[in-house]
């Protein structure tokens, strides 16, 4: 009986599927990286074209955090204005390793300051218009905090209780949790207000100005929000 060779294959045919399967990596690489690159300067330009694009009628965004995984789904019918920057912002990274800031248990979960200060400064007075408030803020309901009238920028709560009396105060769901409500649930809450809290209030100006370096420093266990994508279904 034969053996078989432990030769490698060489030859022209060889050495051109190599030289192009490198050719891909690289291709494959570049492709990557500029499409990181475009979505991190959209992210310090809030004039750029993008980000006045509708978002499609449904979809989700799969959250990783420290706790675990969980899914938003978010609905153009319920509050088109917002869900159409809530669907860019999710596009583009502006949630991506920032942090879970203000957590009163039995209330709210609230996310929305970016990690990087350079981008909130970009987005300082970049408002929405309210929509008319046409969902409950039942349990697992999600909305854009905010201090007034036409006031909603980019910070999100997400209602771990019945909170339907937010309704008559113009905070318009955008959508629900679909999938793990129980990772929401267990997001760290033991630093209550003092972390995040005080919005209408003009308190939370460190973190809008230090980010992630304020927080880290000041409330280590706080939860991060590693990265959150956009899913169309």
């Amino acid at each position: 009986m034969g053996h078989r060779s432990l030769t490698r294959p060489t030859g022209p045919r060889h050495d051109f599927c190599r030289a192009f399967l490198v050719l891909v990596a690289i291709v494959w690489a570049a492709a990557c990286g500029t499409e990181e690159q475009l979505r991190a300067e959209r992210l310090l330009d809030p004039d750029h074209s993008v980000w006045s694009m509708p978002a499609p009628d449904s979809f989700d965004i799969l959250v990783a955090s420290t706790k675990g995984d969980f899914v938003m789904r978010a609905w153009r019918n319920w509050a088109p204005i917002g869900v159409d920057r809530l669907y860019q912002l999710a596009r583009h990274g502006f949630y991506d390793d920032s942090r879970f800031y203000r957590i009163r248990a039995g209330f709210i979960a609230q996310f929305g300051i970016p990690g990087d200060p350079d981008v909130t400064r970009a987005w300082a007075g970049r408002t929405l218009p309210d929509d008319p408030v046409r969902e409950s803020n039942t349990r697992g309901t999600y909305a854009y905090a905010m201090t007034g009238p036409d006031t909603r920028t980019t910070q999100i709560y997400i209602n771990y209780a019945d909170n339907s009396r937010l309704d008559a105060d113009g905070f318009a769901p955008l959508g629900r949790i679909i999938e793990g409500m129980e990772v929401v649930d267990r997001l760290y809450a033991e630093y209550d207000e003092t972390s995040g809290g005080g919005m209408r209030g003009g308190q939370q100006g460190p973190l809008l100005e230090f980010g992630n370096a304020y927080l880290d420093r000041e409330y280590p266990n706080l939860d991060r929000l590693i990265r959150a994508t956009v899913i169309p279904y």
